[in-house]
């Protein structure tokens, strides 16, 4: 058993037979943060380490790294609806028509990234499995407070690929049940971490869709009303920032979007959301810039 012990500790950890006490003794420290684990035993594992794996230990990435846009989020009675385009660039090339920028960080939370997109979509991966490690250690959930404070420490974890230009931006949402509410937190590219109320966007097209949602944004929306107001805020997002992308009918591509109410996580079909976007591409065939705000 010592042997095949050791074995599996040389294979799967690339380390001495005296790597598999180290890893006790860091499975027993660890806590209910999996990120601090993952630092004491293994940092270089962790998305703010990749430089030094990259052999890069300043100044610019030498390549041009995908980039991921557009993301909006908006508050409606009884929940929070996220939704992102899917286009990513590298400079002036599109790098992806398909990537998903939306995720479910557990049950009642979710989580959309823009930035560099292999290190956000990294992050977002070991921000699911910290949420996880907490509810198995302690047999709960964390806070929606708590759960937008441990993304920030992980942000602010990545501070130095932030300075070399490969920033994770994310934007983070979730139903919080002592409230029986959808709330909405933005970060910074350092950690910094706001609350946002009623709707927010994030990403190179988010000025022109916060422009659109500042217009048709209202706190009566029902879950449709929402899903429409936020295909709207991409598409004026794709019409105005080439690093957006709109819906490709042809492709039959359409934005990812969920809501969050206090039945979980939940992200649209594609049948219905093809419905909701085709509705919406009609519309602009009659009127290219949108529906016209009501005046009060």
């Amino acid at each position: 058993m010592g042997t095949q012990r050791t074995g599996w500790s040389e294979v799967a950890q690339g380390g001495s037979a005296g790597d598999y006490g180290l890893m006790r003794a860091a499975f027993g420290g660890s806590g209910t943060s999996f990120t601090e684990f993952l630092a004491s035993y293994n940092p270089e594992y962790l998305p703010g380490r990749r430089a030094a794996a990259l052999g890069v230990p300043g100044g610019s990435m030498p390549f041009e790294a995908p980039h991921g846009t557009t993301i909006v989020a908006m508050t409606f009675p009884g929940g929070v609806l996220m939704a992102g385009d899917r286009r990513a660039t590298a400079g002036n090339v599109i790098a992806s028509r398909e990537i998903e920028k939306v995720f479910p960080a557990d049950e009642y939370s979710c989580v959309g990234i823009a930035g560099a997109a292999g290190l956000a979509i990294e992050m977002v991966r070991l921000f699911q499995v910290e949420l996880e490690h907490y509810e198995k250690i302690e047999g709960t959930t964390l806070s929606l407070d708590g759960k937008a404070n441990r993304l920030a420490t992980m942000i602010r974890g990545n501070l130095g690929l932030a300075m070399q230009g490969l920033a994770v931006v994310p934007l983070f949402a979730g139903f919080d049940p002592e409230i029986a509410e959808g709330r909405i937190f933005s970060y910074d590219p350092i950690g910094g971490q706001y609350e946002e109320h009623g709707f927010h966007c994030v990403g190179s097209g988010s000025v022109y869709a916060r422009g659109a949602l500042k217009k048709l944004y209202r706190a009566d929306f029902d879950a449709t009303g929402a899903v429409t107001a936020a295909i709207q805020a991409l598409y004026d997002a794709a019409d105005d920032d080439s690093a957006t992308g709109g819906p490709d009918l042809t492709r039959r591509i359409y934005p990812v979007i969920a809501t969050v109410t206090e039945d979980g996580y939940h992200r649209l079909p594609e049948p219905e959301l093809a419905q909701l976007v085709q509705e919406v591409v009609d519309g602009r065939h009659r009127r290219p810039d949108g529906p016209n705000a009501p005046l009060r």
